[in-house]
């Protein structure tokens, strides 16, 4: 199976395989956040849609919310985020992904920038 990934203007990774999209926040927003205390994740079973605040990371700085980069259903979260937020600093792109969603709607993957893009979007 094929794994694309894309990058939201907001610093969210979706790893896309098949009708399924992990995301997570990038090394660059996890950099900008600085130490990571503590994750809320949604509910499995919950339907997002795209831009809708889905997850909250807390760092020692600031709280921000993740968004969903596209409209779907939640089938998974990263529990081990609860015990271990601070996963996020040390594998943002890795280990530290918040959600799974069974994406809905294909097309809004099309306004998505692949990592040559996201990299002068940091620039």
């Amino acid at each position: 199976m094929t794994t694309t990934t894309l990058y939201t203007d907001d610093h969210e990774w979706l790893r896309i395989e098949g009708d399924v999209a992990t995301i997570g926040v990038t090394d660059y927003a996890q950099s900008q956040l600085g130490d990571v205390v503590f994750v809320e994740l949604p509910k499995v079973g919950r339907t997002l849609k795209k831009a809708e605040a889905a997850a909250v990371v807390e760092s020692v700085k600031a709280a921000s919310d993740v968004y969903a980069p596209i409209s779907g259903e939640v089938l998974e979260v990263n529990s081990e985020l609860a015990g271990e937020p601070a996963l996020v600093n040390s594998d943002a792109a890795g280990k530290a992904w918040f959600f799974k969603l069974k994406i809905s709607d294909r097309s809004e993957l099309g306004g998505l920038m692949d990592e040559a893009a996201y990299q002068k979007h940091i620039a």
